[in-house]
């Protein structure tokens, strides 16, 4: 009589899949390569303005840095929270507290100075106004006589 072995080869290709290099591709978009998260984001435009949103719940308004460099926005965070009290120690640490930066190029038809940022129920808006010339203008055509 032969005992065959089965080995369960899934939780090694799942691995293997999402923490190869060879698999950067399939890397979920708001994961770095270390792991760490980052918060998701949307990028929304209307004639008006650009609106990026970032989905950062647990954070208060006084955990962001944004900054803008030429046309490159930084919103970055570095939040460290501990729950130990004094004569504690952690065995095993799994909380991840974010810490993060998100970069974007603006383009040249946005009003640098105009920009504005809340901070609501968990998500950061900015409001990106557009320049006047970028505004989409309507037409006439000319009168039919």
């Amino acid at each position: 009589m032969t005992l065959v072995r089965h080995h369960n080869q899934l939780p090694y290709f799942v691995d293997r899949l999402f923490n190869n290099d060879e698999h950067e591709g399939l890397r979920k978009n708001h994961f770095s390569k270390n792991n760490s998260n980052l918060p998701p984001v949307n990028i929304i435009e209307n004639k008006d303005e650009f609106i990026v949103q970032v989905a950062a719940p647990g954070f208060n308004k006084s955990d962001f840095n944004i900054e803008l460099n030429e046309k490159t926005l930084t919103i970055s965070s570095n939040k460290e929270e501990t729950f130990l009290k004094e004569d504690e120690r952690y065995t095993k640490q799994e909380f991840n507290f974010l810490s993060f930066t998100r970069t974007f190029t603006l383009p040249e038809l946005v009003e640098d100075e105009k920009i504005s940022a809340t901070y609501t129920n968990g998500i950061l808006e900015l409001v990106i106004p557009k320049k006047e010339e970028a505004k989409p203008k309507p037409i006439k055509i000319i009168d039919i006589q």
